[in-house]
């Protein structure tokens, strides 16, 4: 099996969502759902000197994420009728839509919030715009929109070798072993907190 997964390089991400856009508008989604999210992290403040003068220590960075394809997904685990499973050939997480009945467990359950219910009542994500094509082979939008080379799509296996294993960034974990690496922000170590969660729900 080849593992997909993504890069998301945070220290140049502008935080534009042209990732997003673009995966919303293939997938023909409707305000508020999201395949792909955009979180906004930041901190700091302004800082008063004796003299009266002030220093800015804030900070923001970005990071995009979608459904990771993780190794060891809490949809699979949790679905009720078994309709979220793992591909075993390309390692794609996917729903069977006629076994879904739509309760939602599978989000809850996600750390990234994946998956959407649609009009249809039932549970959809991600799948690397392999339905897009016959072959079924993964071509995502997302990587082919981002203006700055911020995202980057390819074998988990090489994106590792190339990038590291950091798959932890801001309050999101890696509890899942999520099939992506995230290049940290020089800002990262600062910590911050979420500072967009009304506009990542659905």
């Amino acid at each position: 099996m080849e593992q997909y997964g993504f890069f998301v390089n945070t220290d140049i991400c502008t935080g534009c969502k042209a990732c997003m856009t673009s995966c919303f508008d293939r997938n023909n989604l409707e305000v508020p759902q999201k395949f792909r999210k955009v979180y906004e992290f930041g901190g700091g403040a302004w800082e008063a000197a004796e003299d009266g003068s002030f220093t800015s220590t804030a900070f923001t960075y970005y990071t995009s994420m979608t459904c990771n394809h993780c190794d060891n997904p809490a949809c699979v685990e949790n679905c009720p009728t078994g309709a979220m499973k793992k591909d075993p050939e390309t390692g794609i997480v996917n729903n069977d839509k006629s076994v879904c009945i739509g309760c939602m467990t599978c989000e809850k359950s996600c750390p990234y919030g994946h998956p959407v219910q649609l009009a249809d009542g039932l549970s959809h994500k991600c799948v690397l715009c392999s339905d897009e094509n016959e072959e079924g082979t993964p071509d995502p939008a997302c990587a082919k929109a981002c203006p700055v080379r911020a995202l980057e799509f390819g074998s988990i296996e090489d994106l590792r070798a190339a990038h590291g294993d950091n798959a932890v960034i801001g309050e999101l974990g890696d509890t899942t072993a999520p099939n992506v690496v995230i290049g940290l922000h020089r800002d990262a170590d600062k910590g911050g907190t979420l500072l967009n969660l009304l506009e990542i729900t659905h």
